[in-house]
C-alpha cells in the first residue's frame, strides 16, 4: 500500500506561482507512476501532468510551458511547481500513483491523496 499526502495549495492572484507537495509513503520501494490531477467544481477529474520511473513526463496542453512535475526519489516527494497561474487552474488538485497505469485517465491510478485546493482569482 501507497499512502499520498497533499500540501502546498493556497490562494493566489492570477500570475502568481505555487508548489505542491505529494509526501509519500508505505511500500515505495516498488516504482510507481507518479501523477497530479485537478478537478474543479462542477467538472471531471483530469490529468495535470504524470512523471514515470525513470523521469519521462507528461502534460496536458492547457498546462504546457507553465507547470514543471519533479520528484525527489530520496526523500519520496512528488512535486508541481505552477507557475503563471489562471484562473482556469482553480480547482482540488490530487496526487495520485499506480504500478501499471502511467497516463491521464485519472480512473485507472490506484492510490490517491486527499486533495489540496488551489485557487486562483483574476
Amino acid at each position: 500500500q501507497v499512502q499520498l499526502v497533499e500540501s502546498g495549495g493556497g490562494a493566489v492572484q492570477a500570475g502568481g506561482s505555487l508548489r505542491l507537495s505529494c509526501a509519500a509513503s508505505g511500500y515505495t520501494a516498488r516504482r510507481y507512476c507518479m501523477g497530479w490531477f485537478r478537478q474543479a467544481p462542477g467538472k471531471e477529474r483530469e490529468g495535470v501532468a504524470t512523471i514515470n520511473s525513470i523521469g519521462s513526463t507528461t502534460y496536458a496542453d492547457s498546462v504546457k510551458g507553465r507547470f514543471t512535475i519533479s520528484q525527489d526519489n530520496a526523500k519520496n516527494t512528488l512535486y508541481l511547481q505552477m507557475n503563471s497561474l489562471k484562473p482556469e487552474d482553480t480547482g482540488v488538485y490530487y496526487c495520485a500513483a499506480d504500478h501499471l497505469y502511467c497516463g491521464n485517465r485519472w480512473r485507472y491510478f490506484g492510490y490517491w491523496g486527499q486533495g489540496t485546493q488551489v485557487t486562483v482569482s483574476s
